[in-house]
């Protein structure tokens, strides 16, 4: 079948022009113009480049030797490589290890047709010289091949190893001695230093220091001397010193160096054309990076991501966290079912009817008069006895209506079975009701469930992106002499968190101060994990704008050993704290467990992050529900340290007080306590705290000791206090001060919260 013509497409074109322009450089790298092009010959063939054009590339090439000698014998090494591969093409078979014979054959033409004069260096045949020439290409071309496959398909796809890096170095090695050689040390500086500032540009880091080492291999050669390494490496240097501060300030001190480098060399003794050309060389490649369009730098360091950025563990993290989001999510479907199904609505018959029915079916039925009655239409009124039975829980004579008293003629029966059923009713509804209660009390709890794992889903599916802050967090602790392997940096402003694994002698405090600075974000050291014996991985997130402090002064009822009154202080997570003081009705032990016991439910509740409404809901039908009749007043506090912002819940409790720069406000409320009723509406409110504010709780014994409402806001209101515990224990000790002979009648509670802010 004849095969169709295609035209070569401009990458194809672009590709074999640089591939012919790196041969003739490359036959210009040594002394008598060997042709070193055979390393890309051969590696081009070996990658499954265009036979023909890769051939015509490498013949053109050798006019870099101007002679027709050479040129014949690059033809014949060209034909050869291209009638091997060209044939295992044929066949459909890949190239195996037999390329490498290819290599050896078509180094023949090489030892008897290219012209060579030997080295008077080497004191031995010029025909061994060229079988040791002959060896050295062959050995290259095998290191050249995996360079080329990783400049052609994986370089800006994937993290190269340090075997391609070296290979690719290998071919820039002879590719930079026949640019030296060929078009001048100045073209050659022109060509480095523009390489060199795009690295610093792009990397950012000290990776642009090795690179710079590299580029100036080639030199060293030609000049046979290592100051060209040690020059380059200061260049690398003085631009990425002034990096942070923008692209053109990096190019500016990379020119500035090079002009006072220049002079120690004795540049400024040349001629006013050397000077310029010299200078331009350094000029040109500053002006080119300084105006490179922005877009064409983001899409190039997005390339160089895989030599920067681990991705495999964000991309395995990810998935992992959006597996569990979905699990969660169908949990939380499950628990919102389960809701549904406790409140589907009960379909019960009538009850009045169902009793009145059953009376009739049986007690009436036996009756002689049931006919006659029948016949009187006495459903309405004996509907009316069951409603009033219902309402009084029994009936008797004076509820009998008119009609059945007229026509029955078994009211005494009929009073008794009604009354025996009314009996079984309330038994009955009693239980239905309590039923009831559990089943709502149960959907709540699903409810409340089901919006937990919703939230947690949700925040579990959000994937960690790539952020940009690492490389700077990197700098910032290379610079304070801190090495770091890994840094991982995910999450947006209150939810950032920054992983590092460090030195485990590294102190916590320097760390969070250079990532804050870094960063932008005041981070706080949140946990700390022992990987090794001397390494561990820091975890730091954002620092909350307030921390707090708090204060308890108690004292039990004279007589008593244990006070009824309890407090809880609780943290919920990095950004809120739960404060709580509950007082059981009476005291000593017995009020001390009930209100012990609310506080451990609430803490429980809270600490699954359940609604507020579900939680004061749950616990009081709980409380409700227990054997005693036991009661517990409450006062609750929970505080968001990053806003000040305060969700006060008070129930049955004494007033409470936020005490702010002298100024006093009452936080009061007026439900029931807990459990006394198995409905409970608390009084809520919500406050903003600023730091140096005080929130004062109290149990009623400490409210009670003062005359009045007044009174008690009148000595608050000339308190200035620094010190949440001092405060706590002042107005202990003011309240025992105004009872008699100094003996609480009461359980006595002070439970006060300071806001400080963070430094």
């Amino acid at each position: 079948m004849r095969r169709m013509f295609r035209w070569p497409t401009p990458r194809s074109v672009l590709f074999f022009c640089a591939l012919a322009g790196a041969m003739i450089l490359m036959n210009l790298a040594l002394p008598q113009r060997e042709p070193l092009a055979f390393l890309l010959l051969f590696s081009a063939l070996a990658c499954n480049r265009n036979p023909y054009a890769v051939f015509c590339a490498y013949l053109l090439s050798s006019v870099a030797a101007l002679s027709w000698e050479a040129t014949l014998a690059m033809a014949a090494q060209g034909c050869i490589l291209l009638l091997a591969f060209v044939i295992s093409r044929t066949f459909r078979r890949e190239p195996g290890p037999e390329r490498f014979a290819y290599a050896a054959a078509a180094q023949i033409p090489f030892l008897f047709l290219f012209p060579h004069e030997g080295y008077a260096l080497f004191d031995f045949p010029i025909i061994a010289q060229k079988c040791i020439l002959a060896l050295f290409f062959l050995l290259a071309a095998l290191l050249a091949e995996g360079g080329m496959r990783a400049l052609l398909f994986r370089v800006f796809r994937c993290r190269l190893s340090g075997a391609e890096l070296a290979q690719i170095g290998l071919l820039w090695l002879f590719l930079g001695m026949g640019l030296y050689a060929g078009l001048g040390p100045i073209v050659y500086s022109g060509i480095t230093l523009l390489l060199l500032l795009a690295a610093v540009i792009l990397t950012g880091n000290a990776a642009a220091v090795p690179f710079a080492v590299a580029l100036a291999f080639p030199a060293c050669i030609h000049e046979a001397s290592l100051l060209p390494v040690a020059i380059y490496a200061v260049y690398a240097c003085a631009a990425l010193l002034l990096y942070p501060y923008g692209r053109i300030a990096a190019a500016l001190a990379m020119t500035l160096t090079f002009l006072g480098v220049q002079f120690f060399l004795g540049l400024y003794a040349t001629d006013a054309v050397t000077i310029a050309l010299t200078i331009l060389a350094c000029v040109l490649p500053a002006l080119i990076v300084a105006l490179l369009p922005e877009r064409l730098l983001t899409r190039a360091k997005n390339g160089l991501l895989f030599y920067r950025e681990r991705v495999l563990p964000r991309i395995a993290v990810n998935r992992n966290r959006r597996a569990v989001g979905e699990q969660l999510y169908e949990v939380s479907s499950l628990f919102r079912e389960i809701e549904s199904a406790f409140l589907i609505p009960e379909t019960t018959e009538d009850a009045d009817k169902r009793i009145a029915r059953k009376i009739t079916s049986t007690l009436c039925a036996s009756c002689p008069s049931y006919a006659s009655c029948s016949r009187a239409d006495l459903g309405e009124s004996f509907l009316r006895l069951v409603r009033v039975g219902r309402a009084k829980g029994k009936v008797n004579l004076i509820d009998l209506p008119a009609e059945l008293a007229k026509h029955c003629s078994n009211v005494a029966g009929v009073l008794f079975a009604l009354n025996k059923e009314l009996v079984d009713y309330c038994r009955v509804s009693a239980a239905m009701d309590t039923a009831r209660a559990g089943r709502e009390l149960l959907a709540k709890q699903a409810h409340g469930i089901s919006e937990i794992l919703k939230d947690i889903a949700l925040r579990e599916s959000e994937e960690y992106a790539v952020s940009g802050g690492e490389d700077a967090l990197a700098r910032a602790l290379q610079e304070r002499g801190i090495l770091s392997s890994e840094i991982f940096v995910y999450g947006e402003d209150d939810s950032i968190t920054v992983s590092m694994t460090l030195a485990d002698s590294v102190s916590a405090r320097k760390v969070c101060t250079v990532a804050s600075d870094a960063l932008g974000i005041p981070l706080a050291l949140s946990e700390k994990i022992p990987l090794t014996h001397d390494r561990a991985c820091f975890i730091l997130t954002k620092k909350p704008r307030y921390d707090a402090a708090f204060g308890i002064a108690a004292c039990p009822k004279a007589g008593e050993t244990a006070s009824g009154d309890t407090h809880s202080i609780l943290k919920i997570d990095e950004r809120r704290f739960l404060v709580a003081l509950s007082d059981g009705m009476g005291s000593g032990a017995s009020a001390r467990d009930v209100s012990a016991r609310t506080l451990s439910l609430l803490e429980s509740f809270y600490k699954t992050k359940m609604p507020s409404e579900t939680v004061l809901a749950t616990v009081n039908s709980l409380i409700a529900f227990s054997a005693d009749e036991t009661f517990s007043c409450l006062d609750l506090a929970a505080v968001n340290l990053d806003t000040g912002c305060a969700d006060i819940v008070k129930i049955g409790s004494p007033a409470g007080f936020l005490l702010t720069e002298g100024t006093l406000k009452i936080l009061e409320g007026e439900s029931l306590p807990i459990g006394m009723l198995e409905t409970i509406r608390p009084a809520t409110m919500r406050v903003t705290m600023c730091a140096g504010d005080f929130l004062i709780f109290m149990s009623d014994g400490v409210t009670a000791a003062f005359a009045s409402s007044a009174d008690l806001c009148a000595y608050l209101s000339t308190l200035r206090p620094l010190n949440p515990q001092a405060l706590a224990e002042n107005i202990l000790t003011a309240a025992l001060g105004r009872v008699a002979n100094h003996e609480p009648p009461d359980d006595m509670t002070v439970l006060t919260v300071k806001l400080t802010e963070n430094a």
